[in-house]
């Protein structure tokens, strides 16, 4: 798929056949993950794959009862591991680039789930403690991102989006973006 095109069709999808993942799609995905940029390429993030429907549950519960959650037969959780970058860039490096690089790494995982003809939808509603808990993570890691992903059992209608002169300023805020090939 065309890079616009997958762009275009990447929507929120909740409903997912139970049609397996194969294989070569999983690790293209996240191989696809891997290549996204990080600060200082210290790549401080993780991904825990979930395949365990038990665990997709256990997800699920965590997630405010997302069912989808569960549904999709394949879950990727994208977690934080601040010392990563933290050693590097302190603080920020702990709080925000870290975080930066997980939703990052997050955002290519989902547009190449589109590209092979896969759906995804983006979780950031759960519970820290209990995400922690079903995957047993170290203390020192934080999970940020739940990302189910299968085959789409329904199509939504696109969601509309703010125009760009609501969205871009020019130069400063409170300066409206106006479409620059029109001058």
């Amino acid at each position: 798929m065309e890079f616009f095109d997958v762009i275009r069709h990447r929507q929120s999808v909740r409903m997912f056949h139970n049609t397996p993942v194969e294989a070569w799609k999983i690790h293209k995905i996240l191989e696809t993950a891997n290549s996204a940029p990080s600060a200082g390429n210290l790549q401080a993030y993780e991904i825990i794959l979930v395949t365990d429907i038990r665990i997709r549950r256990h997800l699920a519960m965590c997630a405010l009862d997302q069912a989808h959650v569960a549904q999709a037969p394949v879950v990727l959780v994208f977690i934080t591991v601040p010392k990563r970058s933290g050693w590097k860039y302190g603080k920020r490096g702990e709080t925000l680039y870290a975080l930066q690089d997980a939703t990052i790494a997050c955002t290519y995982a989902q547009l190449a789930a589109t590209a092979l003809g896969l759906a995804s939808c983006w979780v950031g509603a759960f519970h820290d403690d209990c995400v922690r808990s079903a995957l047993s993570l170290p203390d020192d890691v934080h999970p940020v991102a739940i990302l189910p992903i299968g085959y789409p059992a329904e199509y939504p209608e696109r969601t509309p989006r703010r125009p760009l002169h609501d969205l871009v300023h020019i130069n400063a805020y409170g300066h409206p973006y106006h479409n620059l090939e029109a001058q």
